[in-house]
């Protein structure tokens, strides 16, 4: 008997090692992979596909779905594979950028008390479902552009109920509200402090001349109350320079602190904001005058952990290339901007401004002469270490992989 149950455990044993190998090696393979014209995909032997290559008679970017079967027979996960060119360029920046940004609707960040005169009236906004990061789209079929439209609207309602479209995470909602006369300004209100637009400097990342399309930032432009991903009605890229700095410190995330220039004079247009950027398109007045030729881009698969360097500006207008270390290359199965994880090594970045701080996002990450990503995001207890976005994800953003 004992013979027999190490027999079967002998030839359990391998079979068993072999599927979790196998279930390692599927687990790993992400849901959506970009790879060069004609390149052949590879897996395990074990494992089959329905597509075994790209040509470059297809289409480029045209979403192929993969099923990945074992043995041919049992399906196990289903990847879309894009087709990238081979041919695409694009200018790095590098260079600061001042960006203004106009919501969609205007977007709830706060929820108040009215003060009625005899008493303290709770939210009626709030006492009607509308929550904190609701954008409001319409006012009584009354499309709402701005915050002052809005409160006039709610005024001139002379306290009859009013019904509100919003948006809630991609969600259309209707509400009703009565709005109460505040005995602070005799005006009605329904509770609720709104904001419609925003403004900053951060960091252009590439521009293509073919397209005239940008990407830069490398992550989204949020609310600062809410955390909330602004929604964009329109907006504007300007010039800015860098005046100061703040280092970063361990616990107290550092920032370069910057102005617009001639700001009558946009040199492109937002239409996109998204978990990799903001992405619109712009002029050749994107492309700054140090680093001004087109560069290859390396997709994930093309990417290696060691040196690398950042373009980024830390006085003034014009940027400068800094070393740093990409430590990890991360995983990831949908976009975002936690792609890879980079160390800033260069003795003048870190005197300066300690390593990666606020501001510097977008700044393009080139490794062999090629752009392969954008800084994103710093730890706070670690000022020298941060994220990357890798630079697939920010190109299928900005619509080029589909030219």
């Amino acid at each position: 008997m004992k013979k027999k149950t190490n027999l079967v455990c002998y030839i359990l044993a391998p079979i068993l090692i072999l599927f979790l190998s196998l279930f390692y090696e599927i687990c790993n393979i992400p849901s959506t992979i970009f790879i060069r014209e004609g390149e052949k995909l590879t897996f395990s032997p074990l494992i089959s596909n329905s597509i075994s290559n790209v040509t470059s008679s297809d289409k480029v970017n045209k979403n192929k779905q993969l099923n990945m079967n074992l043995l041919g027979i049992v399906k196990l996960k289903t990847i879309h594979v894009n087709a990238v060119s081979n041919s695409i360029e694009l200018t790095p920046g590098g260079q600061p950028i001042g960006v203004k940004l106009n919501t969609k609707g205007v977007l709830v960040v706060a929820l108040s008390d009215i003060d009625s005169g005899s008493e303290k009236i709770t939210s009626p906004a709030s006492v009607n479902g509308i929550q904190i990061g609701d954008c409001i789209i319409e006012v009584n079929d009354k499309i709402a552009t701005s915050c002052e439209e809005v409160s006039k609207y709610i005024n001139s309602s002379n306290g009859k109920e009013i019904k509100l479209i919003i948006d809630r995470n991609g969600e259309r909602l209707i509400k009703k509200v009565l709005p109460i006369k505040s005995s602070v300004d005799d005006k009605f209100k329904i509770g609720l402090w709104i904001r419609d637009s925003t403004a900053g400097v951060g960091t252009l990342t590439f521009y293509d001349s073919h397209t005239n399309k940008f990407g830069a930032l490398g992550h989204p432009i949020t609310d600062v109350d809410t955390g909330t991903i602004l929604k964009v009605n329109s907006g504007n890229l300007t010039l800015s320079s860098i005046i100061s700095v703040k280092k970063g410190e361990k616990g107290s995330p550092g920032e370069l602190r910057g102005i617009f220039v001639d700001e009558e004079s946009p040199i492109g247009s937002i239409t996109k904001n998204t978990q990799c950027g903001i992405f619109g398109n712009g002029s050749s007045k994107l492309i700054n005058e140090k680093y001004n030729k087109p560069m290859k881009i390396a997709l994930r698969n093309e990417i290696n952990e060691g040196a690398a360097k950042i373009l980024t500006t830390i006085d003034g207008e014009k940027p400068e290339a800094y070393d740093i270390v990409i430590e990890k290359l991360l995983s990831q199965d949908v976009p975002g901007p936690k792609s890879m994880i980079i160390k800033v090594t260069d003795p003048r970045l870190l005197t300066k401004t300690g390593g990666i701080v606020q501001g510097m996002s977008g700044s393009p990450i080139i490794q062999n002469n090629k752009i392969v990503g954008a800084v994103t995001h710093v730890l706070v207890n670690k000022p020298d270490t941060g994220y990357g976005v890798y630079i697939e994800w920010m190109l299928k953003d900005a619509d080029i992989l589909s030219q």
